[in-house]
């Protein structure tokens, strides 16, 4: 199999705090291959770049100690980013202050879902927020999702532009939501863009608690029920990951999707991926990252995977940028 070229950052490594990382953002470059950027101290620092393979079509790594960002692939790149966009749908419910020991209503959809938008909750019964929180992040509930944007201070366009704002305060500039459950392919962000937004969720205790969260049982009133709820990523049950965030996403024209922070060599390290074939693909990633880290090998990518992210790399040289969502980077070099 031919090697793909690598190219190393010219820029000069800088050490930032994690508020002053969050402040300046991550200003990513989209690059048909991956990059890196080692910063002073980092005991990442020095990794040979060819030696990372990925099966998601894009994908951002950052060491969130240092604000370093050690790997990019397409980063800038505008797509669909399915119920990752949940994590944003948290932080404004989160934000907007309200209690998370409130039972409220589960209300039927008001408006038509652009996708399969199954759900065991029963209509009219009540669960606390909190809840509702825990399983819109750990079982990608759409129904709870909905929910929670339902009741925000102001319903559920109050929600979503709450959503959009928030985008903008943490320099997501190519982002764009219209939905707090990313069943409609029109949520959209880039790499880069949710690296930003993993670095602000991993700010709030209760996201990484609550994403966090493996087996667990919900109380539901009125009428009295319970439901069982696991977590989509099954990393969570390993205690060496120590997975502090996380959250998976899948819609067709997305791919299979996972953003997590897991502790690599006593660091939390945060990572993106979009795009990838099959459910198991992304944690494949995860551990082709960790392997990388720790040994400067990750292994390859073999099989379907691998066929799946070259199509799909290979469609993004025919795309044309979006007028409507500026910044997006030209098209990769040949």
């Amino acid at each position: 199999m031919t090697k793909s070229r690598t190219t190393l950052s010219p820029q000069t490594p800088v050490e930032l705090s994690r508020r002053h990382f969050m402040a300046l953002g991550l200003g990513l470059a989209s690059l048909p291959l991956l990059a890196a950027r080692p910063a002073r101290g980092n005991p990442f620092a020095g990794r040979d770049i060819s030696r990372l393979q990925l099966a998601s079509v894009h994908g951002v790594v950052t060491d969130l100690s240092t604000g370093s960002q050690l790997a990019s692939k397409h980063a800038d790149y505008v797509v669909p980013v399915a119920s990752i966009t949940k994590l944003m749908t948290a932080m404004v419910v989160l934000d907007a202050g309200q209690s998370l020991d409130e039972w409220m209503v589960i209300l039927k959809r008001d408006r038509p879902a652009p996708a399969n938008a199954y759900s065991r909750i029963r209509i009219n019964s009540e669960a606390p927020r909190r809840e509702l929180i825990r399983m819109s992040l750990t079982a990608s509930e759409n129904l709870a999702a909905h929910v929670l944007a339902r009741h925000y201070p102001g319903g559920f366009d109050a929600c979503i532009d709450a959503m959009n704002a928030k985008a903008v305060s943490l320099g997501m500039s190519q982002a764009r939501f219209v939905d707090p459950d990313g069943l409609s392919t029109d949520n959209v962000a880039s790499a880069s863009d949710i690296s930003r937004l993993v670095v602000a969720a991993h700010d709030y205790p209760d996201i990484r608690h609550l994403s966090t969260s493996a087996g667990y049982q919900v109380h539901f009133r009125q009428p009295r029920y319970q439901l069982g709820y696991g977590n989509t990523n099954a990393l969570v049950h390993h205690s060496g990951w120590g997975v502090s965030l996380t959250k998976t996403g899948y819609l067709t024209d997305a791919g299979r999707c996972l953003v997590m922070v897991a502790n690599i060599q006593e660091r939390p390290i945060a990572m993106v991926f979009l795009n990838a074939f099959g459910r198991r693909t992304p944690l494949g990633d995860a551990g082709r990252v960790r392997r990388w880290l720790e040994s400067g090998q990750s292994g390859g990518v073999n099989g379907a995977a691998r066929d799946y992210e070259r199509r799909q790399s290979a469609d993004l040289k025919a795309r044309t940028p979006r007028p409507d969502l500026p910044g997006e980077a030209a098209t990769p070099d040949p």
